[in-house]
């Protein structure tokens, strides 16, 4: 079996002084146990002088055994493996930044096991001959993933290791050769793709629009023929009625901001299309993004309203109900119906 452990990054131990991500494993007398979840769970240990800049009142609240957080590195005894850490000495602003590091790292590290995994080779030499150098190359490996979407080429096909042979005299070679074989890039940008391809944002912006006038339906929908005009190639606008008086617009972009600035502007110039026949829109909720949870409440609040303005069954009988308020008259009979 493959061996698929090993730290996120070159250094075996990490540098004084520097917020790392950790997990809190149990507490003991003195302090906390904790493993560091980027250097392969190597052990640390909190004291509880470190656990806060107040005075404690009780160490439950403080720490909890699984909690994962931000710590900053005090002391590393390399030779023994010991690792002193502090939660007190950790800003907001570097708990920040080491929660973003460790969440990208993360998704690397996952990316790797798996091309190892798939691949049946140990995770290490992988980190070796291409997720360490692309940290060197690129600050973080993320980065480099993110290229390799769009052009794997251009960023693996440039990785070379030196790979020492024997030559035919018996004295030691040094070659350099390629580090990424093509089945390694092929398991590589598979999973590389799957997960970091970009998915598109969907906008959405909810208004009540109105229009008393002669041949108000007109106007709507030229106000809506308006603001779908609105749109762009990157951010296309759509309209719809899902219940009168009540129109979605939407877009779908990979840019939050650009989106939500398009369909803010359509929602604009349907308002004053409409307004110029006298008719009004009133904006529900202004464009925003909205997840598959909101879309999904979305669609059951207008399958709600379609199914609340359909008839009832009883509604077409009581048309056709006969007239029996004057009972059963017989209008051929003479003197009937007169004085």
């Amino acid at each position: 079996m493959p061996n698929l452990e090993c730290r996120m990054y070159e250094p075996q131990f990490p540098e004084v002084d520097a917020p790392v991500m950790i997990q809190v494993k149990h507490i003991a007398d003195m302090g906390a146990y904790v493993s560091l979840l980027e250097y392969n769970n190597i052990e640390g240990m909190i004291l509880f002088s470190e656990l806060s800049r107040r005075r404690i009142r009780s160490i439950s609240s403080l720490i909890k055994v699984g909690r994962q957080e931000p710590s900053m590195v005090l002391r590393v005894d390399r030779d023994k493996g010991y690792i002193d850490l502090s939660k007190r000495r950790v800003s907001e602003e570097e708990a920040l930044t080491c929660e973003d590091r460790y969440n990208k790292s993360k998704l690397v590290h996952s990316i790797m096991r798996h091309a190892a995994e798939t691949l049946e080779v140990d995770l290490e030499p992988l980190y070796e001959r291409i997720g360490w150098p692309l940290y060197r190359k690129y600050g973080h490996a993320f980065e480099a993933f993110k290229l390799i979407v769009t052009d794997p080429d251009g960023v693996l096909d440039v990785l070379t290791y030196e790979e020492k042979e024997i030559g035919p005299d018996g004295q030691e070679v040094t070659k350099v050769v390629p580090a990424v074989t093509p089945e390694v890039k092929d398991a590589l940008v598979k999973n590389i793709r799957r997960r970091m391809t970009p998915q598109p944002l969907k906008i959405q912006a909810d208004v009540e629009m109105k229009c008393f006038q002669f041949d108000g339906v007109l106007h709507i929908k030229e106000a809506m023929k308006k603001a779908e005009a609105a749109g762009n190639a990157d951010c296309p606008v759509k309209i719809k009625l899902v219940a009168p008086p009540l129109y979605v617009l939407t877009t779908q972009t990979l840019d939050k901001e650009q989106g939500i600035a398009v369909l803010t502007n359509a929602t604009k110039v349907c308002a004053e299309t409409i307004e110029k026949h006298k008719g009004k829109l009133v904006v529900k909720e202004a464009a925003r993004a909205v997840s598959e949870r909101d879309d999904k409440l979305f669609a059951d609040t207008i399958a709600k309203l379609k199914l609340a303005g359909q008839e009832v069954d009883g509604d077409e009988d009581s048309e056709e109900e006969e007239d029996t308020g004057m009972g059963d008259v017989d209008f051929t009979k003479p003197g009937v119906g007169t004085d």
